[in-house]
């Protein structure tokens, strides 16, 4: 793909999943109007708006796959590697602002969103046998309050920078946020 094809591609995906974030109904012209390219430069590349929602889709989870291999789930000390993944999912949140079920009901998109699942999962058990999360909870628990404090640390306080938002998402995460 030329530099500048791959340039345009870039920006449809991300407009379209800005747009489509804030504007489920946004056309595929009111996408290519605010890419800046001709709405037969989408059509050329996507038969359909739900072709186009596939690629978004994979785009954001091919940017997940990043934040999984540089946070190094398995290998790197728990915290640090749970900071890093924090992070990088605030950023992804942020430059991938689509809806979560929708895209989980992507078949494909829900095969490696069950993917990802099955290494976070395993991630937290880890993390669980180093003693960073109790033992105690529920099934689930852990994940579902990571998921939703990394969700309000990225969509809930935009103004906040990826790297401070997730200090405060793994503070609030393992610390709570009441004075004790």
């Amino acid at each position: 793909m030329r530099a500048d094809a791959a340039r345009n591609l870039d920006k449809i995906l991300r407009t379209g999943a800005r747009l489509l974030a804030a504007d489920p109904g946004a056309s595929m012209s009111m996408i290519a109007a605010e890419a800046g390219v001709d709405r037969r430069t989408i059509y050329r590349q996507f038969e359909s708006r739900e072709a186009l929602l596939s690629a978004i889709y994979r785009a954001r989870y091919d940017a997940v796959a990043v934040v999984f291999a540089e946070a190094r789930l398995t290998e790197a000390p728990v915290a640090v590697a749970l900071h890093r993944y924090a992070e990088g999912i605030i950023t992804v949140t942020r430059e991938w602002p689509v809806e979560f079920h929708r895209m989980t009901a992507d078949p494909p998109t829900a095969d490696r969103r069950e993917a990802f699942g099955e290494q976070l999962d395993a991630f937290i058990r880890r993390a669980t046998e180093a003693g960073l999360f109790r033992a105690d909870l529920p099934a689930g628990w852990v994940e579902a309050l990571l998921r939703q404090v990394i969700r309000t640390a990225a969509e809930d306080v935009p103004d906040l920078e990826p790297a401070p938002a997730a200090d405060l998402a793994v503070s609030a995460l393992l610390q709570g946020i009441g004075q004790a």
